[in-house]
């Protein structure tokens, strides 16, 4: 059986969940994202049911708040969620290694698998 929060899309979920990990209200995390007070808690219950979606400026500015990257909220692999949200803890040399490491398994992967029509 699927549950609510299950059916939720990325982006809903994955807000909550990084606002929860924090720990703030969503009254501090509207407040601090630029959003009014007035209406701050409103918009992140109804951004995190689903209700509403905010546009991406907003969505930038609840990112920085929670300290995740932009794209966490959209990934629709939770793997890839993960590893964005890795690589944003990242520095500059380090995501340069990565990005080549990941190169070289995805050459390795096509090399070892063929083509499928």
């Amino acid at each position: 059986m699927v549950t609510h929060a299950q059916a939720l899309p990325p982006f809903p979920r994955r807000m909550k969940a990084a606002r929860d990990k924090l720990g703030i209200s969503q009254m501090e995390l509207g407040v601090r994202a630029g959003i009014d007070e007035f209406s701050a808690s409103a918009r992140i219950n109804q951004y995190e049911r689903g209700k509403h979606a905010p546009d991406f400026l907003t969505v930038r500015n609840l990112a920085k708040v929670l300290g995740v990257p932009t794209a966490y909220f959209y990934a629709e692999d939770d793997q890839l969620a993960e590893l964005l949200m890795s690589f944003g803890c990242l520095k500059v040399a380090d995501r340069k290694a990565l990005l080549n490491f990941a190169d070289s398994l995805a050459v390795d992967s096509r090399i070892s698998k063929p083509r499928q029509n």
